[in-house]
C-alpha cells in the first residue's frame, strides 16, 4: 500500500491550538437547555424533531472539523479518538432521527412533544439497531484472523482476544436488541426503572463501541504516514529478542523499516539521519535489545557512527523518555521519528508527545492474521491509559440519559 506524506504535520504543534474535548460537553448543555425550553413553551412535535436534527447535525461537523484539526496539531492525541468514534455514533443516529422525523413532518398532529422524548432517550437503543451489521461483520473478521493466528502461533490466551471480543461485541448487542424489542411484562410502577437500566447499558455499550471503532481508525490511518525526508534521528523501538540474542522477525521488521527510510531519505537530501536503538536487556534475554539491533545493523552494512544506543529503556514510554535524553545531548532541535510495528504507531505517538518529545512514526507491516489481534490489544491498553476522562465523560452520558428517560416517563 502507498505511504502517505506527512507535509502538514507538526508544523502546527502547539498546545494551545488543540480543540477542547469539554466545549462539546458545554455544547450539550447549552442545547438541551434550550430544547427544554422549546418543550416548555409546547413548540411541537415537528419544531422539536427539526431542532434535533439541528443539533445532530452541528455535532457531526464539529466533531469531523475537531478531528481534522487535532490531527493537524497533534496526530497521536487520545482525543482524536473521542472525535473519530463520537462522529460515526451521532452521524448514525442523525439518519434514524431523519428517518424517524419525516413521519412528523407529514403529520404533525399525529404525534405530540413527547414522542420527540421517547425517540432521544431511545437514542442508544436506537444505534444498537443501526449499528448490528457493522458488529457483526467486525465480529467475524476477529474470529477468522484469531483462528488463523492460532494456526501460525499455537494456542495461547493472548491469541484468542479478538474471538473473546467477538463474542462479547456481538453477543452483548444481539442480547440487548432482543429485551429491548420484547414488551415489558413488569408492574407499570418498575417499567421507568426498567426502561432506565436497559438504556443506561446500551449506553455503555455504545461508548465501549464508539471507543473502539475511533481506536481502530486512529491505529490503522496512523501507521499509513510516511514523515518527511528531512530527520535528524529515527528511533527503532525495540521489543523481544531470541534466545540467541538475534532480532525475532518483528523486531527486523522495525529495523528495516528504519534503514529503508534511511536510504530513501539520503537519496533525496544527501544526509542520512542517525540510528537510536531503544531497548533494554529484559530478564530472560542474554542482551539488550539495543545490543541485538546495533549487531543486526552492522551485519546489513551500516556504519557504526550513524548508531546510537538506549539500553536501559524496558516499555515503549521509556523507550521515549531516554531516547529523548539522548537526544538532547547531540542536537536538542532535531527533528525526530520512529519505527515501530503497524499497529503500534499511534500509541507510541501518544507516548512520545506525553514525554514531550516531537517524532512523527512509520509502520512496519505485519501479517492480517497478526495485526488484528494486536490491536484489539492497543485498542485496549489505549482505553485504560485514560480512564479519568472516560470516567467524565461516560458519566456524562449516563447523567444525561438518565435525565431524558425520566423526563420520558413524566
Amino acid at each position: 500500500m502507498k505511504q502517505r506524506t506527512t507535509h502538514y504535520m507538526l508544523k502546527e504543534d502547539e498546545k494551545g491550538k488543540e480543540p477542547n474535548i469539554y466545549f462539546f460537553l458545554l455544547f450539550t448543555a447549552v442545547m438541551a437547555a434550550v430544547f427544554a425550553f422549546l418543550l416548555y413553551t409546547d413548540a411541537g412535535a415537528a419544531k422539536l424533531g427539526a431542532y434535533y436534527i439541528v443539533f445532530l447535525s452541528l455535532m457531526v461537523v464539529m466533531l469531523l472539523a475537531a478531528g481534522l484539526k487535532q490531527h493537524r496539531v497533534n496526530p497521536y492525541s487520545y482525543n482524536i479518538i473521542y472525535y473519530r468514534g463520537f462522529a460515526l455514533f451521532f452521524l448514525i443516529l442523525l439518519f434514524s432521527c431523519i428517518r424517524y422525523c419525516i413521519g412528523i413532518f407529514r403529520l404533525p398532529d399525529a404525534f405530540s412533544s413527547y414522542d420527540i422524548i421517547w425517540f432521544i432517550a431511545d437514542s442508544a437503543i436506537t444505534y444498537l439497531f443501526t449499528s448490528l451489521g457493522i458488529v457483526l461483520i467486525v465480529s467475524a473478521w476477529l474470529c477468522v484472523s484469531n483462528i488463523a493466528l492460532i494456526r501460525h502461533e499455537g494456542k495461547r490466551l493472548v491469541n484468542v482476544l479478538g474471538i473473546i471480543l467477538a463474542f462479547l461485541m456481538s453477543g452483548g448487542l444481539l442480547l440487548l436488541i432482543y429485551i429491548s424489542s420484547r414488551p415489558f411484562t413488569v408492574p407499570p410502577k418498575y417499567q421507568m426503572a426498567v426502561h432506565l437500566a436497559l438504556n443506561l447499558c446500551a449506553v455503555l455499550y455504545l461508548y465501549l463501541e464508539s471507543m473502539l471503532i475511533g481506536s481502530f481508525l486512529a491505529v490503522f490511518l496512523a501507521a499509513h504516514y510516511e514523515p518527511d525526508p528531512d530527520k535528524d534521528f529515527v528511533i527503532v523501538l525495540g521489543c523481544r529478542i531470541r534466545k540467541d540474542g538475534s532480532p525475532t522477525p518483528l523486531l527486523r521488521g522495525r529495523i528495516e523499516r528504519a534503514v529503508g527510510f534511511c536510504e530513501k531519505q539520503k537519496e533525496a537530501t544527501g544526509r542520512a539521519p542517525l540510528i537510536i536503538t531503544s531497548g533494554g536487556k529484559g530478564p530472560d534475554e542474554v542482551i539488550s535489545e539495543s545490543a541485538s539491533m546495533k549487531q543486526y545493523l552492522l551485519e546489513q552494512g551500516i556504519d557504526e557512527g550513524q548508531i546510537v544506543e538506549e539500553d536501559q529503556s524496558v516499555n515503549t514510554w521509556q523507550n521515549m523518555v531516554f531516547s529523548k535524553e539522548k537526544i538532547q545531548k547531540i542536537k536538542p532541535d532535531a527533528k525526530v521519528a520512529y519505527a515501530t510495528t503497524n499497529y503500534h504507531v499511534f500509541r507510541s505517538g501518544l507516548y512520545a508527545r506525553r514525554a514531550g518529545l516531537r517524532a512523527v512514526g512509520m509502520g512496519q507491516p505485519t501479517k492480517w492474521w497478526f495485526w488484528a489481534n494486536a490491536t484489539v490489544r492497543e485498542c485496549v491498553g489505549l482505553m485504560k491509559d485514560n480512564m479519568k476522562l472516560q470516567a467524565w465523560i461516560l458519566g456524562s452520558f449516563a447523567a444525561v440519559c438518565t435525565a431524558i428517560t425520566i423526563l420520558s416517563f413524566h
